[in-house]
């Protein structure tokens, strides 16, 4: 049987590294690629990090029922929705899939799935160290949106909250304090949890 790993964490907190660098180092695992109606950033492929769309695509979607869940963001550019689609490229009665979600994205997955399917991968950093890469990670981009950042970065506290996390029974954290390490303890993880099934 098939697990999707589900890997999330606040902003900046590395889990889009880590997610990279586990697929590098775990070739069994497949990805699951999200669908967004945000603008494409620069460096980003169309199908790489997401299937980039418009509203009308999502309409065509919703109405034939393929859409697990579905994230709207108010951003100061206007509504921007994260979203994943039920095709044929999942198959969990033969394949383990590595995903970043959100919380609430977690727990639609466990959901429609299926607990013991979909499996949690915290990442978390201090706060203070989490702010300083968001600041730089976004100086980098060619038209920097700082004010998106900083909504993104406050709307963390409250999407992470203890409450929701206990809610949401996540329980296995990975402190992303030095990334190597990190990244070792995740692949490690996963890999015991497959040879455990």
């Amino acid at each position: 049987m098939g697990r999707i790993y589900c890997v999330m964490g606040k902003s900046a907190s590395g889990k889009d590294s880590i997610y990279h660098e586990v697929m590098k180092q775990e070739p069994e695992l497949l990805p699951i690629v999200p669908y967004t109606t945000r603008p494409i950033r620069q460096g980003e492929i169309e199908g790489r990090e997401y299937h980039f769309c418009d509203e009308t695509r999502v309409e065509e979607l919703e109405k034939a029922h393929r859409i697990i869940e579905l994230r709207a963001y108010d951003t100061v550019y206007g509504i921007w929705k994260y979203f994943t689609v039920a095709d044929e490229h999942i198959d969990l009665a033969t394949q383990n899939y590595l995903y970043i979600v959100t919380l609430e994205g977690y727990e639609k997955m466990r959901s429609y799935f299926g607990a013991d399917k979909v499996v949690p991968i915290y990442i978390e950093v201090e706060d203070g160290q989490r702010l300083m890469r968001a600041i730089e990670r976004e100086r980098r981009q060619g038209t920097p949106k700082y004010e998106e950042m900083c909504r993104r970065f406050l709307a963390d506290a409250a999407d992470f909250s203890e409450e929701k996390l206990k809610k949401a029974g996540v329980e296995t954290r990975f402190v992303n304090e030095d990334f190597d390490t990190t990244v070792q303890e995740v692949a490690s993880y996963i890999r015991n949890d497959i040879a455990a099934d």
